[in-house]
């Protein structure tokens, strides 16, 4: 719809349906951004940092495994900020689900703490906002042609 304001304000027409859209884009960007820059630090602690690799061991799990996820979490990432097709993040955002419910499962069935499956639970939420914004975006620009 467009809009033509009087006055000293208005030079043109007004699309309101563009900032609606362009929030949609912000949100997405920005919390995807958040999601990935959280998902990519525990990748390079999982292959980095000893006390992480401890951390895996507490929990059960084998050496192979964290070294295994954190190149599938770096993956991951790859395809949310890349421009592919939407099977390939609609995959990934099924793999990063399934990765961090299992984290939280893990801490919990292990009796941690908050300070444990706090941060799992926090990546969880952007990952949720994440999801929730492109595909509020995949459905704007699908209506926009």
């Amino acid at each position: 719809m467009n809009l033509t304001l009087a006055g000293r304000e208005a030079l043109s027409s007004v699309n309101l349906s563009m900032p609606r859209f362009r929030g949609i884009a912000i949100g997405f960007w920005t919390l995807t951004g958040l999601f990935c820059l959280q998902i990519g630090f525990t990748a390079y602690a999982q292959l980095r940092l000893p006390q992480v690799a401890e951390a895996f061991t507490h929990l059960g799990f084998p050496d192979y495994f964290r070294v295994e996820l954190a190149w599938a979490k770096l993956l991951g990432v790859v395809l949310l900020l890349a421009p592919v097709p939407a099977r390939l993040k609609e995959w990934a955002y099924a793999g990063f689900a399934i990765t961090l419910g299992s984290a939280l499962i893990a801490h919990l069935a292990v009796g941690d703490g908050p300070e444990a499956w706090g941060f799992a639970a926090a990546t969880s939420v952007l990952w949720g906002l994440s999801y929730f914004f492109w595909r509020r975006r995949e459905a704007s620009a699908a209506t926009a042609f």
